[in-house]
């Protein structure tokens, strides 16, 4: 080649270079989602989460990507999950597994803004300095789980005049969560002349264990404590309090569309609609230091009618009319 071609050729490739850079389309930024639950049973929560996301002007595979790391009801791994995320360098991470993926989420990065949605005070467990002015790169969504168990104990009450001995299922891997629940309805048990046994499950396989305590307690009805596993399982445990004649309740709306007798509790799709909005913000450039924490106040009452009546139980017409939904 001559070499009066050859510089041609070098000044038209060199032409071509702006062209080349200007095609490239800047990388999207990541969102790291982490929970300490399952994909199958998030969805729900992640339309919500998506459509929060989209206030903000981002949508999931257009101008935004979300890497998701699921502990599929194992606590212990969110630590190296949450580590992972960091590695990748997400942009933000969404702890939006309760408590215990928060407190991992912290724990990994001080630099990372995080996003939480938890059902527990987060200054209490140290997430936040103040509500307000949260400092530090934290932000998030609260719930009102914690604040309406107390309710729950009323509204079985009302259902089973005559309980007088009440069963609370917790589990010991989310104590923040677990002590705060406690705490909460202790005081109303005794109000209302209830006995309170607390029982413990962390695994699938302490479910029988604890439906034959209840058994051998003589337990009237059981509570169960809001909590991201438990979650996991509301099919399970609709399935299991019915087959033990055990009128229970729960948070979760789709523990009663299993078949579970009652939930109350914060709406499901309020919570994770706030909690994708506040990431969005998180992604338009604002600080968690500068964020509210705000509280999700939506709370909701379903009945399963059909459960009732196979429990042998009558519903007051106060109870139901009171009721967001009742599943016949």
């Amino acid at each position: 080649m001559r070499r009066r071609e050859f510089i041609a050729l070098l000044g038209g490739a060199a032409s071509l270079w702006p062209l080349a850079v200007r095609a490239q389309k800047p990388p999207l930024p990541v969102i790291g989602f982490l929970s300490s639950a399952s994909a199958d049973l998030y969805t729900i929560r992640l339309r919500a989460f998506h459509n929060g996301l989209k206030d903000q002007g981002y949508v999931v595979g257009q101008n935004v990507a979300i890497e998701y790391r699921w502990a599929e009801g194992q606590n212990n791994r969110l630590p190296v999950l949450a580590a992972e995320l960091v590695h990748r360098q997400v942009d933000v991470i969404a702890a939006g597994g309760g408590t215990p993926s928060a407190v991992a989420a912290k724990a990994a990065t001080a630099t990372i803004p995080i996003v939480f949605a938890v059902g527990v005070d987060p200054i209490r467990i140290g997430l936040v300095a103040s509500l307000n002015r949260p400092g530090g790169n934290l932000t998030g969504i609260t719930s009102l789980n914690v604040e309406v168990g107390p309710k729950r104990l009323e509204v079985l009450r009302e259902l089973i005049p005559k309980a007088t001995i009440i069963a609370l299922l917790i589990n010991p891997t989310n104590p923040s969560l677990a002590e705060d629940f406690l705490r909460a309805l202790e005081p109303v048990a005794s109000t209302l002349g209830l006995q309170l046994h607390v029982l413990q499950a962390s695994t699938e396989q302490d479910f029988d264990r604890v439906f034959a305590a209840l058994a051998q307690l003589r337990a009237d009805a059981l509570v169960i404590m809001p909590d991201v596993f438990y979650n996991s399982r509301s099919e399970q445990l609709a399935k299991l309090s019915l087959r033990q004649a055990m009128p229970a309740i729960f948070d979760h709306r789709p523990f009663v569309a299993a078949g579970g007798l009652i939930s109350y509790g914060s709406n499901e799709t309020e919570y994770y609609r706030l909690f994708g909005t506040y990431t969005g913000k998180i992604l338009r450039g604002m600080k968690p230091a500068d964020l509210p924490v705000v509280q999700s106040t939506k709370v909701e009452l379903l009945i399963n009618l059909k459960t009732a009546k196979a429990l042998g139980l009558t519903v007051p017409l106060s109870l139901l009319g009171r009721a967001d939904e009742v599943i016949e």
